[in-house]
């Protein structure tokens, strides 16, 4: 390896504060569903395969690569979605179904696996549960669920696929099958070595390395703390190589590269985890890259799709550390990033041959757009823009931000600030995210944020302690901290930016989804008077209503996870509820949910609203919106949510601010 280089975003940013006028743009802009998700080329480079979002339902599109042309549109019945797609061989294509059950939520996997060419000929249901004819039982499963482990290059017929199933209340067996996309057919090759494994292959694809977790810890408290990784021999025999209750050590492997390098990230349990390769003789780790606050957030991978050429952190702005820079592709890689400054350059797929390579650039005013590099030429033919209707220049800029919380402790986030402003004094919404453990704010292009710029309002975004990405002990830190520890520092957030003069003390308003609406009920009542008024959307304001009625509550672990959470008395549940706290909640509220919202059911909404208007404080107004889940996907249900919610906020911190009316989605 050669001396760390530097690339990426964070130097070349920067906040324009010329003072230029700003065009109102509709509402509608901001809420009409991107042109793509995901976008892979396939080995020979003929075809271009995408996920569309059409709402609420997602649909797999084939474009010929040479001219967009469109070639098919794969759409499952049932109000299904496409969810991950990969290619198999030259002109077949391998999908799962999934469900989407709302926009703050991850959707849910049916378990069930499709395969069709690219012209979209022989298609097949290759995994599905329920009762089918004879000729079919073979592809019926009972317990199992199956997610791809590799496509096996060279291989156009089959796939290894990871097969899990229940074998209690609290553990799942692993098996790794070969599987055949034409015919569905199956053939077990390894089991994992105990319950609750995950299995990484070697360079030979030879099922060679099992991660297994522990789901509890020592206390008997919901966690993944611990785990251990076993190494497979040649007769099948599995050794165990790392313990982490043992050795302190936790090690996650990620993949071997073709040259059998083996990749993993290796952790204490406390700090951001090191990322590195693993010696699979001895066990031991050879750190490439660790950040002092940064999880490894993601990986920029060669052509070939396994060598990894770069680590990207993201405390602030992505930060892009080459740490192979011999390998031709970490050059590319570099001279691509210098083309385009101030923005995240990633290779999102590429050809078997590696001498085309489909590049995404994104940024926090660019919502996204691919270009296709060819290594033959060396140059990049644009392809398409995420958002074609979006005006990057017309976008607010994203700011990275740290603060001191009242106990000491650095917490980061985000501060988009208008496009043309002067970054003074401005009206701000706080915009908390959900979660709370695990999910965090990025760096990027987030639609809510630029619609409410676009009006003129300044947007705080707090990484509270439980945010993902910085390390295990501060995920950590919000059990049992939903009302206090996290509060504190979206309250002091709050200070911070006024305290910076970024905002006017007299114009905040708080705004959040999932935990983002618990917060915009309770760090107003810990703090009145600081906010002016409050939206809360698809929140969970009653500890008691999530834990009898969400879908978390139907599982034995959800269960647990929501009592280590909210804490296990009926005394510290109700404290932590912000529907018991009503009293002190004097400000303007409005509540939005979605009628078939399984996460944070409607009744929490419902409930929240009669408490608060038994409070002589009735809310605003109340959205139950019909047909939509945790979070809303269709059109002109955001259309009109968000033209309610930037009235809302004009009222009580706008000013002159304009929002226009709702109007059909066209």
């Amino acid at each position: 390896m050669g001396k760390w280089k530097w690339a990426g975003v964070a130097a070349a940013m920067g906040v324009s504060c010329a003072a230029q006028a700003v065009e109102l743009i509709p509402v509608q802009d901001f809420v009409k569903h991107p042109t793509y998700s995901s976008v892979k080329i396939s080995p020979t480079g003929e075809y271009l395969a995408m996920t569309v979002d059409r709402g609420d339902q997602d649909v797999l599109t084939v474009l010929r690569t040479k001219d967009l042309s469109l070639v098919k549109v794969n759409q499952l019945p049932d109000e299904k979605s496409v969810g991950s797609f990969h290619w198999t061989s030259s002109d077949r294509l391998l999908f799962n179904s999934v469900k989407k059950i709302g926009s703050y939520a991850r959707p849910f996997g049916t378990g069930e696996w499709y395969a069709v060419n690219a012209d979209g000929s022989q298609p097949r249901p290759l995994i599905f549960y329920g009762t089918r004819d004879a000729t079919q039982r073979g592809k019926q499963v009972g317990n199992e669920r199956f997610g791809l482990l590799d496509t096996l290059k060279g291989d156009p017929e089959n796939v290894m696929m990871t097969a899990t199933y229940a074998r209690s209340s609290t553990g799942a067996g692993t098996e790794i099958v070969l599987m055949d996309t034409l015919s569905g057919r199956r053939k077990s090759l390894a089991r994992a070595p105990r319950d609750d494994c995950g299995i990484a292959l070697d360079e030979k694809k030879e099922p060679r390395f099992a991660v297994c977790y522990d789901r509890y810890d020592e206390e008997g408290n919901f966690s993944d703390a611990h785990n251990e990784v076993y190494r497979r021999d040649d007769a099948g025999k599995w050794t165990l190589i790392n313990s982490s209750k043992a050795s302190g050590k936790r090690i996650d492997i990620l993949g071997t590269a073709e040259d059998g390098t083996v990749y993993a990230t290796q952790g204490d349990g406390k700090k951001p985890s090191a990322f590195g390769t693993l010696n699979t003789a001895d066990g031991s780790f050879t750190v490439l890259h660790q950040d002092a606050v940064s999880e490894i957030s993601s990986l920029i991978q060669a052509a070939d799709g396994e060598t990894v050429i770069a680590t990207v952190t993201e405390a602030g702005a992505p930060q892009v550390k080459l740490i192979n820079e011999e390998h031709p592709d970490a050059e590319l890689y570099a001279s691509l990033a210098a083309a385009f400054p101030g923005q995240f350059v990633d290779f999102a797929s590429a050809t078997q041959d590696g001498k085309k390579i489909v590049v995404s650039v994104r940024s926090d005013a660019n919502p996204g757009e691919l270009y296709l590099y060819d290594r033959d030429t060396g140059k990049a033919r644009f392809l398409m823009k995420n958002r074609q209707w979006i005006d990057a220049s017309k976008m607010a800029s994203v700011k990275p931000i740290s603060f001191k919380s009242r106990d000491g402790l650095t917490i980061y986030g985000y501060l988009t600030l208008p496009n043309g402003s002067d970054g003074k004094n401005l009206p701000m919404i706080v915009n908390v995210h959900g979660g709370p453990m695990g999910p965090r704010d990025n760096w990027g292009f987030q639609f809510e944020n630029q619609l409410f710029a676009n009006r003129g309002y300044a947007v705080l975004q707090v990484n509270y302690r439980g945010s993902g990405g910085f390390g295990k002990a501060f995920e950590e830190m919000a059990y049992g901290q939903w009302a206090q520890g996290i509060m504190n520092d979206v309250l002091d957030g709050t200070h911070w930016a006024i305290q910076q003069g970024y905002a006017d003390k007299n114009r905040i308003c708080i705004y959040g989804g999932s935990f983002g609406g618990y917060a915009s009920m309770m760090a107003p009542a810990r703090e009145p008077g600081l906010y002016k008024c409050a939206f809360g959307y698809v929140g969970n304001y009653s500890a008691a209503i999530q834990m009898k009625l969400s879908d978390t509550s139907k599982r034995e672990d959800g269960m647990k996870y929501l009592i280590r959470a909210y804490g296990s008395t009926k005394a510290e549940q109700d404290a932590m509820s912000p529907i018991n706290h009503v009293d002190k909640l004097k400000l303007p509220i409005y509540l939005a949910a979605g009628a078939r919202d399984a996460r944070c059911p409607p009744e929490h909404t419902e409930a929240m609203a009669k408490a608060l208007t038994a409070a002589g404080n009735p809310p605003v107004g109340v959205i139950i919106q019909s047909g939509e889940g945790h979070g809303f996907y269709k059109e002109e249900n955001n259309l009109n949510l968000y033209t309610k919610m930037l009235d809302f906020f004009a009222q009580n911190i706008g000013g002159n601010v304009t929002v226009g009316s709702p109007q059909k989605s066209q």
